[in-house]
C-alpha cells in the first residue's frame, strides 16, 4: 500500500434502519467532505452539538461494540460504518445521524458499501497520510486473546484471524488471512453478517436490546446451525471478524500498512493495539508516510 491521494463521495446518500441495542429508527446521511476532513459523525437530533472526529482518542468502552464521544455526545455501533468507508477507501466524509447508534442494516456492511459506490467517490488533491508497521506491536488480555501487528514486505494492508470458540460451540474452528482493498473488501468481506448464538439473543433481549429485530435481521447461531437463515459463506463468522477488525482499525485517521494477526480478538482490544502503534509511530520520512518505531 503506498501512498494515494485521499478519497470523498461525489454525492451525498442516506440510509435508514433499526439500531441493535437502542432499538432507534435510524436515519444517517453520508456527504462529501473536504481535504483532511476525517470521518466525523454529527447528531442531528442534538441540536448545537459538536462533529465527533472518528479517531482513537475519541472512542469510549461499550461491550460488543464501538462507540466514540467528543464534549458529552456520544455514537456507537460504528464500526460496520467506518469499515466500509475504510474498504472503499472514503477518507474524508460527514456522517449526519439522528439517533444514539448506527443502523444495524442486514448485520453487515454490504448495502451500505453499494449505496456509497452508487453515490460515487471522487479523488482529492492531497495524500492520504500512511503508517508503516516496520516492528511487531501486541496486545493481549487475561484470557489469553491477542491481536499483533508485524511488518510485511509488501506495500498491503493484511489481516489475518484465527476463530475457534471450543468444541461445544455452534461456530466452527475457522481462519483467514485477506488482503484489504476495495475489491477484496466487497468481494470477500462486506456481505460477512454480525453473528450472536441462541442464548446470547435471549440474555440481551431480557436486557431490552434488539426489539424490532428477528433472526431473520442478523445471523443468529443455534446447536442445528443458523435459525431462520442460511450461511453466506461457510467462514461468514471469521469473515465478519475480520471486518470488525477494519472498522476498529479506522480509528486511526490513516492507511496503515503491515500484517495484522488476531486470535480471539474484540472491539477493545482491536482499538488498544491501535492506541498502541499510534502512541509508538515516529513521523520520520515525508509529510505522508510515518513508521512504526
Amino acid at each position: 500500500m503506498r501512498t494515494r491521494n485521499q478519497r470523498t463521495l461525489a454525492r451525498s446518500l442516506q440510509c435508514s434502519g433499526v439500531g441493535i441495542f437502542t432499538n432507534s429508527d435510524v436515519k444517517i446521511r453520508f456527504c462529501p467532505a473536504p481535504e483532511n476532513h476525517g470521518i466525523q459523525f454529527v447528531r442531528t437530533d442534538l441540536a448545537g452539538s459538536k462533529p465527533i472526529p472518528a479517531i482513537i482518542e475519541n472512542a469510549v468502552f461499550k461491550q460488543r461494540r464501538t462507540a466514540i464521544e467528543f464534549k458529552g455526545v456520544s455514537v456507537e455501533m460504528i464500526e460496520h460504518v467506518m469499515a466500509a468507508l475504510a474498504g472503499l477507501q472514503i477518507d474524508n466524509c460527514r456522517v449526519e445521524i439522528n439517533a444514539p447508534e448506527a443502523p444495524c442494516f442486514d448485520g453487515s456492511s454490504r448495502e451500505l458499501s453499494e449505496e456509497l459506490l452508487e453515490a460515487g467517490i471522487v479523488e482529492q488533491p492531497f495524500q492520504r497520510k500512511l503508517i508503516r508497521v516496520e516492528q511487531p506491536v501486541t496486545v493481549e488480555d487475561e484470557s489469553g486473546s491477542f491481536i499483533q501487528a508485524k511488518p510485511l514486505n509488501r506495500s498491503v494492508m493484511a489481516i489475518g484471524y484465527y476463530l475457534n470458540y471450543g468444541d461445544d460451540s455452534p461456530v466452527s474452528p475457522q481462519c483467514l488471512t485477506l488482503e484489504i482493498n476495495p475489491e477484496t473488501w466487497m468481494s470477500q468481506l462486506a456481505f460477512s453478517r454480525t453473528f450472536v448464538l441462541e442464548q446470547e439473543v435471549e440474555a440481551m433481549q431480557a436486557l431490552g436490546f434488539g426489539q424490532k429485530l428477528s433472526a431473520r435481521d442478523l445471523l443468529v447461531l443455534g446447536a442445528e446451525g443458523p435459525i431462520d437463515n442460511e450461511l453466506r459463506t461457510l467462514d461468514e463468522c471469521v469473515r465478519h471478524k475480520i471486518l470488525d477488525c477494519l472498522g476498529d482499525f479506522a480509528l486511526i485517521g490513516c492507511d496503515l500498512q503491515g500484517y495484522f494477526c488476531a486470535h480471539q480478538s474484540g472491539h477493545a482490544l482491536n482499538r488498544e493495539l491501535i492506541k498502541q502503534i499510534k502512541a509508538t509511530h515516529v513521523s520520520a520520512r515525508s509529510d505522508s508516510t510515518w513508521k512504526v518505531a
